[in-house]
């Protein structure tokens, strides 16, 4: 014997070095399991439990509630409902799932044998896991020009032929000024340009498409002809979209979210992608009412019930992409809840875009500081919201920005993330 058990002295806990490993990925833990030097099988196995997967179901009915329990408790996993459902004093409840890979792959076919709708509910939880989990290129098909998103986070540059946006209202109403500006933004590395013409800042008044279109078109019909990126067009008109696609842009960014069955059907006509934005109200009325029970269950259910009815009314899925709406009729802390969780989103099956720049809630982050002075905070949100796997940010900073994501992009991707082809084979198909 020799060493500390040899004079009889007590090894103490520091003498083993534990720490908690970070791995976001199913390759980093099994990376992280390789450097035991354990069986390549059981790296495999043992890969699929080391990482816990909370999944949320909304409307669970109250005979499937217990149902599920109880096969997620077959598998050593587990479930969360309301306490109504034991005395039958709900009729139904959410529900959050706490299950490893493994178990999940157990759980859902088992649910597709089951009464209750918990078949439908075994594909609900497939097809959050995959989407989720996806981390495959897709390509956004502009009507003239494209740009890939799943890889690195892309970058959207904001420019608004405005007089009183919040940000730089009056700054580019002239279009000579405004086609000058999109070409630096380009320069400085912006992957795709959003051109506004009506504010859409706290308290604003919507502008007539005749009027909107007056100061956009000029921009559109310049930078169409010779821009190298994609053009986005921020738009609550169906005729303004319906003109700046004609002259050149090549996708709709609608903060109404595409609740103007008009533009539904514009959007499903021109073919262009449209990107579906949550707000209550209007620009007007937004800010009067920010109460949520959960903010994040009602936005995500929102975004959802709109891009339902877009593909309803014969949009492609393909073409949407779906923006929880930071600043548009929420407070501060609910912006920073929807940020922190923006992930979240990916659940959906769309690319997730995200607009933090400048916005006020950072602002009160900082104390209260000035717009222009918000710079190195909207880059901040950038980079948590790359990291949470956000395909597009919007900033008016757009080398900041830039320079910020290539770090974030660098870390996230070091991860090794998976393809859920790669993360999920053999869970079986439910379609």
């Amino acid at each position: 014997m020799s060493g500390a058990a040899s004079t009889g002295r007590r090894v103490g806990p520091e003498r083993f070095r534990a720490r908690v490993l970070e791995a976001s990925s199913f390759a980093e833990l099994a990376r992280e399991i390789e450097r035991t030097e354990s069986d390549p099988e059981g790296v495999g196995i043992m890969t699929r439990k080391a990482r816990i997967f909370p999944v949320r179901l909304e409307e669970v009915p109250l005979k499937a509630a217990p149902l599920l329990k109880q096969e997620m408790l077959a598998t050593g996993a587990d479930s969360a409902h309301a306490r109504g459902i034991a005395d039958h004093s709900a009729e139904k409840s959410a529900v959050v799932l706490l299950g490893t890979w493994g178990q999940y792959r157990r759980v859902v076919p088992k649910l597709a044998r089951q009464p209750f709708q918990l078949k439908a509910i075994g594909e609900a939880i497939d097809l959050a896991l995959r989407r989720y989990t996806s981390h495959a290129p897709r390509t956004v098909r502009g009507v003239h020009r494209s740009v890939e998103v799943g890889g690195e986070t892309r970058v959207m540059g904001v420019v608004n032929v405005t007089p009183d946006s919040f940000s730089d209202g009056g700054q580019f109403l002239d279009p000579e000024r405004a086609i000058a500006h999109a070409r630096t933004l380009i320069d400085e590395g912006a992957d795709i340009l959003d051109l506004g013409a009506e504010s859409t800042r706290p308290g604003a008044e919507p502008v007539p498409a005749e009027e909107e279109w007056r100061r956009l078109g000029p921009v559109v019909e310049a930078l169409g002809k010779d821009s190298t990126v994609p053009l986005s067009v921020d738009t609550r008109s169906p005729e303004v979209a319906e003109r700046a696609i004609a002259a050149g842009a090549d996708l709709i960014n609608d903060v109404g979210g595409l609740r103007d069955p008009a533009m539904r059907r514009a959007v499903a006509r021109l073919g262009a992608p449209a990107i579906v934005m949550h707000m209550r109200g209007t620009p007007a009325t937004m800010q009067s009412d920010t109460t949520y029970r959960d903010v994040r269950a009602e936005v995500y259910d929102a975004l959802a019930r709109s891009t339902e009815l877009a593909l309803a009314d014969g949009v492609r899925p393909e073409q949407l992409l779906i923006d929880p709406g930071l600043g548009f009729g929420k407070n501060a802390e609910q912006n920073v809840e929807i940020l922190a969780h923006a992930g979240e989103f990916r659940c959906l099956g769309y690319p997730v875009v995200l607009g933090a720049s400048r916005k006020s809630f950072l602002g009160s982050l900082l104390g209260g500081v000035g717009v222009q002075e918000r710079q190195e905070a909207g880059v901040a949100a950038a980079v948590v919201a790359a990291l949470h796997g956000v395909d597009i940010v919007r900033t008016h900073d757009v080398r900041a920005t830039v320079r910020g994501l290539a770090v974030a992009d660098a870390v996230r991707l070091a991860g090794g993330r998976l393809s859920a082809e790669s993360e999920w084979s053999g869970l079986p198909s439910t379609e």
